[in-house]
């Protein structure tokens, strides 16, 4: 009975605590990173391999990637020069999702753009 008192008191106080903007965006650009990788191999990879063979697929998947970082990087850098006291302000609630939703659309949206680039080009030469 004790854990679970404790256990709920560790909760009201976490839900207490305020928001850091911040360390919140960091973590949507991490697990945004994650999921267009995997969208790259899965969606954009597997389009240019049924055109082409060899490694050029691969090279592809390695530029695309590396590519997308520094616009991730730029999003978290937004973020990171706030002050402690702005990390924790509820007033930029509206900024911050207006920049996660811009994220998740790129980490989401690119991969299939590119499949259909990609496919025009080899449709096309």
């Amino acid at each position: 009975m004790g854990k679970s008192t404790e256990h709920r008191q560790a909760h009201a106080a976490a839900k207490a605590r305020p928001r850091d903007w911040r360390r919140a965006m960091s973590d949507h650009v991490a697990y945004s990173l994650l999921v267009y990788t995997a969208l790259q191999i899965f969606v954009t990879v597997k389009a240019l391999s049924e055109g082409t063979s060899g490694l050029l697929p691969y090279l592809a998947l390695i530029v695309l990637v590396a590519g997308i970082i520094p616009a991730l990087r730029w999003f978290e850098r937004r973020w990171n020069g706030l002050s402690d006291a702005e990390a924790a302000d509820p007033a930029y609630a509206a900024a911050f999702r207006r920049d996660t939703i811009g994220l998740w659309l790129l980490a989401i949206g690119l991969p299939f753009a590119l499949t259909v680039i990609f496919k025009g080009l080899l449709a096309a030469f």
